[in-house]
């Protein structure tokens, strides 16, 4: 038996079921009782006592793996591998007694398989939920979900592509921390306004109200659970792409782009009625492509506002072109943190507003 689980056998400390959990984000919870973190970023935060506890969970998927990552006492400590075969729990040893606040996030996206909490063993245990603040809401593709961004432990040309996920140090989440403000992602990888980056089919409209953005998902998620202030949109990479250079695709068509965007923004008007709608360009974007897609958001800002003439005006914001440094293309860890820097000041005066 692992020393830390026989001392927390020998002390007689405390279980708090994921029952008694507030996760935070696109997430379940199972007959079983457990907690079915979804999304990229989806978390749910505890404080113990002493020098460690241990969270128990596992996957579904007993022959694959996926990530977590965490923060102790404010500080991000890094990603944890979770392995399918292994049922073995999540130690968090903060190197120090006292009382301690963790947060544990989900660093992969949806469709990278859920991970399930079951329950957390240490002292003095007590759930926490979110602050009282403003939440954004980030829908968009692997941008916006942190993929391919972290090749720390994995070189980019190695492994699965959940390898190199990073959620936690997506653009969103770090521009929603900065604001003091809380968040939730709604993004998958290759996934546009009416196409995906190889297929026609699904787009976001089409996955959106599926709690697990599957395309044969049976599940819708409960658009209740939040109010977001800001739901913001960045969306158009994988309609504007040649694709995967193999898979026969059309020219890129801006009247059934703009269309649908359209349709989509006022999907999302009648889940947050009181919602901003922030329209976000794509930094991988260059040229002509850029220019193109400023105007069909443009096109879409200025159909909205004539919708919805008594509503907060829907604010675009362009990127500026980037080298991305990550894999297969993607922005890096330090290019998200760019990307945020941009964004800060644009979020700040919608919140500010």
């Amino acid at each position: 038996m692992n020393a830390m689980i026989l001392w927390f056998v020998l002390a007689g400390v405390n279980i708090l079921p994921a029952t008694g959990l507030y996760p935070f984000g696109r997430y379940a919870r199972t007959g079983a009782g457990d907690v079915e973190l979804i999304g990229s970023a989806a978390h749910f935060g505890f404080q113990f006592s002493g020098t460690g506890c241990a969270v128990y969970l596992h996957l579904a998927d007993t022959s694959g793996h996926n990530y977590l990552q965490y923060e102790v006492d404010g500080i991000y400590q890094g990603r944890v591998r979770v392995e399918g075969k292994d049922h073995r729990p999540m130690l968090i040893r903060p190197g120090s007694t006292g009382v301690h606040t963790v947060w544990i996030y989900k660093t992969t996206e949806a469709m990278s398989g859920p991970i399930y909490i079951e329950k957390i063993v240490g002292q003095a245990l007590l759930a926490l939920r979110r602050p009282d603040a403003p939440t954004i809401e980030f829908i968009g593709n692997s941008i916006t979900c942190g993929a391919a961004a972290d090749a720390s432990t994995t070189p980019c040309n190695m492994g699965e592509y959940s390898d190199h996920h990073n959620g936690y140090y997506a653009y969103g989440p770090r521009v929603a921390r900065a604001l003091k403000a809380n968040y939730f992602l709604c993004s998958v990888s290759g996934i546009g306004i009416y196409r995906t980056w190889n297929r026609d089919s699904p787009s976001m409209p089409k996955l959106y109200e599926k709690a697990d953005f599957s395309d044969t998902g049976r599940r819708l998620w409960d658009f209740a659970q939040y109010r977001p202030a800001i739901v913001s949109i960045a969306l158009g990479t994988n309609d504007l792409s040649r694709g995967d250079g193999k898979t026969a695709r059309a020219p890129f068509d801006s009247a059934r782009f703009v269309g649908d965007y359209i349709r989509f923004v006022r999907l999302v008007k009648r889940k947050y009625p009181a919602a901003q709608i922030a329209l976000l360009s794509s930094p991988m974007v260059r040229g002509a492509d850029r220019e193109l897609l400023q105007n069909c958001l443009t096109a879409v800002k200025t159909a909205i506002d004539a919708l919805y003439p008594t509503a907060r005006p829907v604010a675009t914001f362009f990127f500026e072109p980037m080298t991305p440094r990550g894999c297969a293309g993607h922005p890096s860890v330090e290019d998200h943190a760019l990307l945020a820097a941009q964004l800060e000041p644009f979020f700040r005066r919608l919140l500010m507003n």
